[in-house]
């Protein structure tokens, strides 16, 4: 036996890996932690900490990539302590792009242990439940999407879990081991926490207002009686539990006096607030096309161009339309104040203004819009890219793989016989099944991969600096795994399959023709027997 083929060498590196991994994963959640509050040189400390723990472990391992990405977000720390520890524009967005590398460093479950599937960023789901069948059943449906669930089978034991570690958010059977002591064990719970901890309640028989007044007061939020179902518990959890990747925002100052300009970025740099601040209005629309701000900051009064006047400038450009417009100004007339926000702007601060005020202004206002802007590329039932977002979304990761010299690959899915779900079940579980795959998908594809629901049951994933042999492995795993959740129906339980095609871009190919491949080869899926993968051959 040669030494690489050394079971027992493989499950070390296996076991070293994990621990790479799992260190990455902590310097991501710091890093999503600081993005909400105000940096300190506690804050810069614990990254720096975690940073260097992760180069260990990765020499340790032999993991180039994670070494060269924890010496460079170490040497970016440097240089904001270098700063007299205050953050910069040009340092937040460098840390930002390092912090954004380091998420894409783990690749999807059915990758081999090299580019091992980085395991949840939220720590495991407690399950309180009087029948325990049940409650393995649910954390087998679970673990289908990379969730962990660890059961609790007596108060005792939920007690102790909770002593060991707060876990991402409880299930819990309202007479869990007795007559309410659910609710007694929520209340203990969360004694003493200065964040609540997300809670289900579950009740196998219908309650009144009164019960469920109770469990609100308990700090429930939501309230399940009958059947817990998997997949409604799934997207109960998600919504409660998900933690998503933060890039900083982006603010346009315009302001003619260079030192309101230079001030306005420092308050807004220290809550790691990416801005630009220009003197000239009339630089403003070339450095919205350049910068593509989430929001715009502009004086009222400017000698060459008003505040005003500048806002419907930028108002007459489709595409800055639904950007947020704040005036930044000395004017307390509050006539005068509410006649700018008319003019195309969205709030009115005076100065002076307290940091906190600002920040929290500049969060919010920035927030909703892009909100808002999400809103308008997703799909309302899954949340996933729609149609036509999608083959833009295309269009951009084939540019950057022709300039980059990097494989992609795009795949179409199709829910097999999806119209006999529909006829036989109903359409609200047709629409659980096409919420239950959109989700699968989403947690075990990268961040990187983008997925698209392309209309009624079809999807579509684009899968940059991935080959068709690579996409065949991960979709494939996905396609098995996908096929042994159980949705609970009448008369039986029903599950469910899809097909897939899967081509891969070539220099002589655009993307209307990589679009047409992969979906020649869904075809070929389809009448070749479904619940399979067929592939583009040149």
């Amino acid at each position: 036996m040669t030494e690489h083929d050394d079971p027992s060498r493989d499950r070390l590196k296996h076991h070293f890996a994990q621990r790479v991994i799992h260190q990455a994963r902590h310097v991501l959640e710091i890093w999503q932690r600081l993005q909400r509050s105000e940096w300190s040189s506690a804050c810069m400390t614990e990254l720096a900490e975690a940073s260097l723990n992760l180069q260990r472990h990765a020499e340790r391992f032999e993991q180039a990539e994670h070494v060269r990405l924890a010496l460079a977000i170490g040497n970016c720390l440097k240089g904001i302590e270098a700063n007299r520890s205050r953050l910069s524009s040009d340092l937040i967005t460098e840390l930002s792009l390092l912090i954004q590398r380091l998420s894409r460093t783990g690749l999807r479950q059915g990758d081999h242990f090299e580019q091992t599937f980085l395991p949840p960023l939220r720590k495991p789901i407690y399950l309180a439940l009087q029948d325990q069948e049940r409650a393995e059943r649910l954390i087998q449906q679970l673990e289908f999407f990379g969730l962990s669930a660890q059961l609790c089978d007596s108060a005792n034991a939920f007690r102790s879990a909770m002593s060991e570690r707060h876990p991402a958010a409880i299930v819990l059977e309202v007479d869990f081991a007795g007559s309410g002591t659910g609710l007694t064990l929520a209340r203990e719970a969360q004694q003493g926490l200065g964040q609540k901890l997300p809670i289900i309640f579950f009740c196998e028989k219908e309650t009144d207002a009164s019960a469920r007044l109770a469990a609100v007061r308990a700090g429930g939020q939501e309230f399940f009686t009958g059947t817990l179902d998997a997949s409604i518990l799934l997207e109960k959890l998600e919504a409660l539990t998900r933690t998503v990747h933060y890039e900083p925002y982006k603010v346009l100052v315009v302001d003619d006096s260079l030192a309101q300009a230079s001030h306005t970025e420092m308050l807004l740099n220290a809550s790691s607030i990416v801005t630009r601040a220009i003197t000239e209005p009339v630089r403003a629309l070339a450095e919205l096309a350049e910068f593509q701000p989430d929001l715009i900051i502009l004086d009222m009064y400017m000698p060459d161009c008003q505040g005003p006047e500048l806002a419907k400038v930028i108002r007459q450009h489709e595409r800055y339309v639904s950007v947020p417009i704040i005036y930044l100004s000395a004017e307390d007339d509050l006539d005068k104040q509410l006649g700018a926000m008319s003019e195309a702007g969205d709030d009115f601060l005076t100065k002076p203004i307290k940091p906190r005020h600002l920040v929290a202004t500049v969060r919010n206002r920035a927030a909703r819009a892009r909100s808002l802007k999400a809103r308008m590329v997703r799909d309302s039932l899954t949340g996933l890219f729609n149609h036509t977002h999608t083959l833009q979304l295309l269009e951009d990761a084939a540019s950057r793989a022709r300039r980059d010299g990097k494989p992609l690959s795009f795949a179409m899915l199709d829910i097999d016989h999806f119209k006999r779900v529909n006829d036989t079940f109903g359409h609200p579980v047709g629409d659980r099944v096409i919420k239950s795959l959109a989700l699968f998908l989403k947690q075990r594809l990268r961040k990187t991969d983008h997925i698209g629901r392309y209309g009624g049951e079809e999807f579509a994933v684009i899968l940059p600096d991935t080959d068709l042999a690579a996409a065949h492995q991960v979709l494939e795993d996905i396609r098995r795994r996908f096929a042994e959740i159980r949705y609970p129906a009448q008369p039986i339980d029903l599950s469910c399959t899809f097909s897939c095609g899967i081509a891969e871009l070539r220099e002589d190919t655009d993307i209307n023709n990589l679009s047409k491949l992969a979906d020649e080869a869904l075809y070929r899926a389809k009448h070749s027997g479904r619940n399979r993968i067929a592939l583009h051959q040149d």
